[in-house]
């Protein structure tokens, strides 16, 4: 037995949570759990209220990804409330959706994931941050992901009033159009973003892809989990971010379903743990099958590998080229390669920075028809959008005067909760051998729910108080003989 480890910091993600890792009597790693010690509230204190009030509530549930629930809450109301948006309000929309997808995702990849890569798994963890990156690629590179990222944040609040935590999501439309003066701004945001998207691929080519070991690492057994996968996709199967039909592939890449995301219930279960307060979700009619991978399990996965994965390509011609160059290196799809979700993820970026310059140029951006008021409430309504982690469903159900009932998210880490339980395991069992564990191993360990993306502050909440995140390593007996504390 060893002494107690410590890792300061230890993880970067949003929330908390903990991992608890079973070994037998040899060293080795029997069992682990991901382990969710928060509880969301939102569902419950958000009944009796009137559901128009859900588009300025749930933003709060998240500050890193509350334009994603924003949309959604949006997009139930319209279904609530039977409208369809005009064409403009559509448009504006999505021009604001994107402009969120772009600085989310580059949130995720410069300050989280990059610092594994850049500074690298095993240097000390004082170096493993932002600071880290910045240091050995440069402040140029720390700049223009600030520029990148504020100029997009003007345009979330030029919609929706505020960055942060937007507001004004209406039944049927948007609180406000585009000028013409507004626009050419818009565009040159939009060029910019393309033009750093393309920069921030070849920074993960050069840093990552050229780098054998990372390659090596990223396509290893250790970080490869075979599931079905699920996400949005458009008319023509491509992938899309504000609409479309929910797709899913099973693990050799056939098509397993393809529906409205108003049936969502038919098809996706929710199962119940008690070392976890998130929910496990799974195919509901396949059955929940437990913690496996391969063909005979019923857990999918969600997120910017997922997307792709899903999807017959991309809708931008610039990330479509991408996209194709991405499968060829991972050998074809469906790619079970965890750790290709941060690349996935640039893509994304990319794809959202394109479309971005074409509805910039659209003639319709500035029309004055931006809601449609012919409202018929219909006491029930569902929103399903593709959040930067994943799919994500708001179900709201009211009685005749529009209070809420009922409130039902699915978010996408809750969609992705078992297969991180997966991967975690996987990941502990090639690196943890006997009990003299070094730092880097563990973080190895932490990056295999790091290419998630996951947001605890989302799949669950904390009522009330503060939770630490902290891994136990156990012996065959169940005894704690390693605690790695954020403390």
């Amino acid at each position: 037995m060893s002494e107690k480890i410590t890792i300061n910091p230890i993880t970067r993600l949003e929330g908390h949570g903990k991992i608890e890792i079973f070994l037998n009597d040899r060293g080795e790693v029997e069992d682990a759990y991901w382990q969710v010690t928060e509880l969301r509230g939102f569902e419950r204190f958000c009944i009796g209220r009137p559901a128009e009030e859900m588009t300025r509530i749930v933003p709060n549930i998240c500050g890193v990804c509350p334009s994603a629930h924003h949309m959604a809450a949006t997009k139930a109301l319209d279904d609530l409330y039977g409208v369809e948006p005009t064409v403009t309000a559509k448009l504006i929309r999505q021009l604001e959706y994107n402009a969120f997808y772009i600085e989310d995702h580059y949130i995720h990849f410069f300050f989280l994931a990059a610092p594994d890569f850049v500074v690298g798994p095993d240097a000390d963890p004082s170096e493993r941050n932002i600071l880290g990156v910045l240091g050995k690629v440069g402040q140029e590179v720390g700049s223009k992901v600030i520029e990148v990222r504020k100029r997009n944040r003007e345009i979330i609040r030029l919609i929706f009033s505020k960055a942060p935590h937007p507001e004004g999501g209406l039944p049927g439309g948007v609180p406000r159009g585009i000028s013409d003066e507004e626009r050419k701004w818009i565009k040159a945001t939009a060029d910019y973003s393309v033009e750093f998207a393309q920069y921030a691929i070849k920074l993960f080519k050069d840093l990552v892809l050229e780098n054998k070991s990372y390659l090596d690492m990223i396509l290893s057994e250790a970080y490869s989990l075979k599931t079905y996968y699920m996400s949005l996709v458009d008319e023509h199967n491509e992938v899309t971010f504000y609409d479309g039909k929910v797709r899913i592939i099973d693990p050799k890449g056939n098509e397993y379903a393809l529906f409205d995301p108003k049936d969502y219930t038919e098809y996706i279960g929710e199962w119940v743990e008690p070392w976890t307060y998130i929910k496990l979700n799974h195919l509901r009619k396949l059955g929940w099958k437990g913690l496996i991978e391969g063909d005979e399990t019923s857990l999918y996965r969600v997120a910017p590998l997922a997307r792709l994965n899903v999807a017959d390509g991309m809708a931008t011609p610039i990330a479509q080229k991408e996209y194709e160059h991405m499968f060829d290196i991972l050998g074809g799809k469906p790619a079970h390669h965890t750790l290709a979700m941060h690349w996935a993820r640039l893509i994304c970026a990319l794809q959202a920075a394109e479309h971005n310059q074409i509805i910039a140029d659209a003639a319709l951006l500035t029309s004055k028809d931006i809601r449609n008021m012919h409202f018929k409430l219909k006491k029930k309504g569902i929103g399903c959008v593709e959040a930067p982690r994943g799919t994500l469903f708001h179900h709201y159900e009211t009685d005749d005067q529009g209070i809420l009932t009922k409130v039902n998210l699915i978010v996408a880490t809750q969609n992705n909760a078992a297969p991180i339980c997966l991967s975690i395991k996987k990941a502990a069992r090639e690196f943890i051998k006997g009990t003299e564990v070094k730092e880097g191993l563990l973080n190895r360990v932490e990056m295999a729910f790091r290419a998630y993306d996951p947001c605890l502050s989302c799949a669950t909440h904390a009522l009330p108080g503060r939770i630490t995140l902290n891994i136990n390593i156990r012996d065959q007996e169940g005894k704690i003989i390693k605690t790695v504390d954020s403390e």
